[in-house]
């Protein structure tokens, strides 16, 4: 293809997917029909589907499993968790299983603030521009009591809204910093709708103020919430004595406590190490809050500048032994919502809330940072005892075989060799071609 396509946006459905089968693939008929398999059954689904997004061909599956058995605060849960990736869901029961015999997971919900800000430039006095707001900054709350009605009705609301002189960052640069407490609901689409409202009365209010010359002017450049929400807190963590530790697989308990903390402490120094180290918690973030609707790209965002907040970037996990305890946690930024958006529209995403019996936001933060600390623990566990890849082959071994359409002879005989030998994609690969000869 060479050329733009024209309003591609106003075709059909049916046309959009006949162009992208014309257009790109060599057998239309195949392409056409492996999109179809694909649409729901059931009319009236596949349309809502077809409406979160635009230009919706068709739906792409993702596994949603659950990982069962987390005591979290001395109450049981099982949690949902939507991901592609082996061994994931594993990791998190096993560790679950694991840490319900020694106290389970404790969880705390330190602060639950959001932010939002209007950016804009003003080229006169900075004192004259602090008085200006001073002077005005009840009308940002007057001026939007219709949105946040409803919201204060619900405990949250517009918190503090101050000013902030950036000009030691950008010429001319200000911004009106507003936090914001949005209660059960993630929030965007309120706190972005005040933000605009501020912007408004902004400008209105400088427009009339007899305080500034001609020369002075204020250009509000954006309105926008942030992802990163440092005052938006959840603590999750174990502990036990040293000595419960052991298990089949960890003969010296201290030993392994020692280990464990050195392979964390790795992580808070080095990068390379905390990438990958993070990136195991967030299997299990982003697992719940796919399955739970919430948006894993805004988490994602704000998650890695949390980890970055020092000026490097580090470990979102800690872990030490004092007096014979060994405690393992970690504190992460989320902001999460159970109502508004897919929470309520998206049949599975209410079904997972059912499976969770219907959590509140700081309830649901808690579940989410648990997932992320026991995937953690699992990654840790096995890379300092019988390595990451040993269990992880194991499950990849089904993408494996499913990859070469293994028959259910040809399954069972894999199966039975690979339970005592090595397991790497060469070995199976060669393997089930000499099975074939």
């Amino acid at each position: 293809m060479n050329n733009a396509v024209a309003g591609f946006s106003k075709l059909s459905k049916k046309e959009k997917v006949n162009w992208i089968a014309e257009t790109y693939f060599s057998t239309p008929d195949e392409a056409l029909k492996i999109i179809g398999n694909y649409w729901n059954s059931d009319d009236k689904l596949q349309q809502l589907h077809d409406e979160f997004i635009e230009n919706t061909i068709t739906n792409l599956y993702i596994p949603l499993g659950v990982a069962p058995n987390f005591l979290i605060n001395g109450k049981y849960k099982t949690i949902p968790m939507a991901i592609e990736e082996s061994s994931v869901v594993a990791a998190a029961s096993k560790s679950a299983k694991y840490w319900a015999t020694r106290g389970g997971f404790k969880a705390t919900v330190i602060d639950t603030q959001k932010i939002g800000q209007v950016h804009f430039t003003f080229n006169g006095d900075g004192q004259k521009l602090q008085s200006f707001f001073d002077q005005i900054k009840p009308l940002f709350f007057s001026n939007t009591q219709s949105i946040t009605k409803n919201m204060q009705q619900r405990g949250g609301g517009i918190l503090d809204i101050q000013l902030k002189d950036k000009r030691n960052l950008l010429e001319h640069y200000f911004q009106l910093h507003a936090t914001f407490e949005t209660k059960d609901s993630m929030g965007a689409n309120f706190i972005n709708s005040c933000l605009e409202q501020f912007a408004s009365t902004l400008k209105e209010e400088f427009q009339n103020c007899d305080a500034f010359d001609e020369n002075e002017h204020l250009n509000v450049i954006m309105s926008i919430l942030s992802n990163y929400v440092p005052n938006c807190i959840v603590r999750a963590e174990v502990s036990c004595p040293v000595e419960d530790l052991s298990e089949k697989d960890i003969a010296n308990p201290q030993d392994f406590a020692e280990r464990f903390v050195q392979a964390v402490q790795i992580a808070e120094v080095e990068p390379f190490r905390a990438v990958t180290h993070n990136k195991g918690i967030m299997n299990g973030v982003d697992a719940v809050i796919l399955a739970t609707g919430n948006d894993f790209r805004a988490v994602e965002a704000g998650v890695h500048a949390y980890a970055a907040k020092n000026g490097q970037y580090a470990s979102l996990s800690h872990a030490k032994i004092e007096n014979g305890i060994f405690t393992f946690w970690l504190e992460i930024p989320l902001a999460l919502g159970t109502v508004g958006g897919l929470t309520s529209l998206h049949p599975l995403v209410k079904l997972c809330l059912e499976i969770l019996e219907k959590p509140s936001a700081e309830e649901l933060m808690q579940i989410v940072a648990v997932a992320g600390l026991a995937q953690n623990f699992a990654a840790l566990r096995s890379l300092t005892t019988t390595g990451i890849q040993e269990g992880h082959m194991k499950m990849h071994l089904n993408n494996i075989i499913n990859q070469f359409e293994a028959t259910e002879d040809e399954r069972h005989s894999i199966k039975t060799h690979f339970k005592k030998n090595v397991i790497s994609h060469s070995a199976v690969v060669e393997f089930i071609e000499n099975l074939r000869k």
